[in-house]
């Protein structure tokens, strides 16, 4: 990139005026011999005088302790031993056309220092970039005796350049998504992931505010104080919910710095987004394992305190019913019967949960474990209408895992897929298929969904949304602890009125019949 000094024409042209003065007087005075030293030591640029062959006749004490050198041990050598290789052709032309043509040359060059330790105004590796202005001084109309030089040091100026293209970069290819704005908020610049988490083009955010993210779940008041404190030129932190183009929210941790500019006034803003989104889901799963736990830990006190009250009950109710021979309090106590054996089975769900297994891990073929889960449940009232499809992967691995509990949580989740149908018409689609050293177990029903709202709860217990008596809300509570308990995970996305998928994830290795 080329540089323009003004400055440099007007040096040229003073001393051009005084080399005039110093012909008519014939250097001879002594004053005018100082007033001229200190003209050229005043001067902020490096100068050198040269003669059409390129000897320096002159140089400024600047000139000199640039190139590591002293004024004396400069005056006398080529001017050539100093250009760079890169620029040595260059500045011989600029003088072989200075001596057949009238006129000023202006280009960048860079000299070489005879010695790399001094001056800390001359760049790394000995080199000092430079505009050179080549000023002819005419003998006569048509021939030219002399040259100035007048160089304009770069360094400072390519140092700050090249800082520059160093934060621009680390800006542009960073990781996190970055976003600058002018001071009213426009949107000037985006990199490349912040284009990727929003899921906008560059094109259609710049001069847009920042606002066409939100997720809109922070009020007026929140991004009152944010804009309080970045106008007062402070740095602003905080966690926010942010939606994507398609309407996915993300959760980020925003960072906004203000861009101040030299008089002290911001001038801008630089936006930081670290995607947090998964932290987030890894917090909820630990808050939901921890819950789980707790209830776990009650559940052995649970069985003890109301297990052995309800045999006592449960065999009373036995004996009055063969001792009566009245109908009517036959048919309450049958009632009575049943609903004493549903605490129990919600008892023994709970005990089941918080006790170690005493199962045996084996290596277990998922394919047939579903096969038969899905014979069972196809057969029952609820799947009269109901199509049930498989699809298979014969390659998939068999896992070591224990096949009774695996079946309790295909039966559970089956179920509650034949529930959804609301005994209408429907398909259930079961697909199992390896990649990455996993296993996806995937059921996938035509149901009437999940609400988004109920979704973060269907795997906490005692959740149903279910009438009284038709579920206890321990079924999805109970295989989400068995899968976590193999190292898996079980994933759901529903739609409401479409359907919903269930994906249950387990691990190859490690759970491998390899073994």
């Amino acid at each position: 990139m080329s540089l323009s000094y003004a400055g440099i024409g007007s040096v040229a042209g003073v001393i051009e005026q005084h080399r005039r003065l110093f012909i008519e007087a014939k250097i001879k005075s002594p004053p005018l011999r100082f007033h001229y030293h200190n003209f050229f030591r005043a001067i902020p640029d490096l100068v050198f005088v040269v003669d059409v062959t390129g000897i320096i006749l002159d140089c400024n004490q600047l000139a000199a302790s640039s190139l590591g050198l002293t004024r004396e041990s400069v005056v006398g050598r080529s001017f050539f031993s100093f250009a760079s290789p890169a620029s040595l052709d260059s500045i011989k032309k600029a003088l072989e056309r200075g001596n057949k043509e009238q006129g000023v040359r202006e280009f960048e060059v860079a000299l070489v220092r005879k010695d790399c330790g001094g001056s800390a105004g001359v760049a790394a590796r000995g080199e000092l970039p430079a505009l050179l202005r080549v000023t002819p001084i005419s003998k006569t109309r048509r021939e030219n005796c002399a040259f100035i030089l007048v160089l304009k040091d770069l360094t400072e100026q390519r140092r700050t350049q090249l800082q520059l293209i160093r934060f621009a970069n680390a800006i542009h290819f960073t990781v996190n998504p970055i976003e600058i704005t002018d001071v009213s908020g426009k949107i000037i610049y985006v990199n490349p992931a912040f284009e990727r988490i929003s899921g906008y083009r560059k094109e259609e955010l710049l001069s847009r505010n920042p606002s066409i993210l939100s997720g809109g779940l922070h009020d007026k008041s929140f991004w009152k104080k944010a804009w309080e404190t970045i106008l007062a030129g402070k740095v602003w932190t905080g966690e926010v919910v942010n939606k994507r183009k398609n309407g996915k929210l993300f959760y980020a941790e925003l960072l906004i710095s203000p861009i101040i500019g030299p008089e002290g006034e911001v001038i801008g803003f630089l936006g930081s987004h670290r995607d947090i989104t998964e932290k987030k889901h890894l917090e909820e799963q630990l808050v939901r394992s921890q819950k789980m736990e707790s209830i776990g830990t009650l559940a052995a006190g649970i069985a003890h305190e109301v297990g052995n009250p309800l045999t006592s009950i449960s065999s009373i109710v036995q004996v009055i019913q063969r001792t009566t021979s009245d109908q009517f309090a036959k048919e309450k106590l049958e009632l009575v019967k049943d609903q004493i054996s549903r605490i129990s089975r919600i008892i023994r769900d709970l005990v089941d949960f918080s006790r170690p297994s005493n199962y045996e891990r084996q290596a277990t073929s998922v394919n047939k474990i579903l096969q038969e889960a899905v014979n069972m449940v196809a057969y029952g009232k609820k799947a009269k209408k109901i199509t049930f499809t498989l699809q298979l992967e014969e390659t998939i691995p068999p896992l070591r895992i224990i096949p009774d509990q695996l079946a309790q949580v295909f039966l559970n989740i089956l179920l509650n897929a034949a529930d959804a149908m609301n005994g209408k018409e429907g398909e259930i689609t079961v697909r199992t298929t390896a990649s990455d050293g996993k296993v996806y177990i995937i059921f996938q029903d035509t149901g009437r969904g999940i609400p988004e709202e109920n979704l973060g709860k269907i795997f906490e217990p005692f959740f149903t949304t279910k009438g009284v008596g038709e579920g206890t809300g321990l079924g999805l509570w109970v295989s989400y602890g068995i899968i976590k308990n193999f190292s898996g995970d079980i994933k759901v996305a529903s739609v409401v009125g479409k359907g919903t998928t269930f994906t249950v994830i387990l691990p190859v290795h490690g759970n491998g019949g390899s073994r």
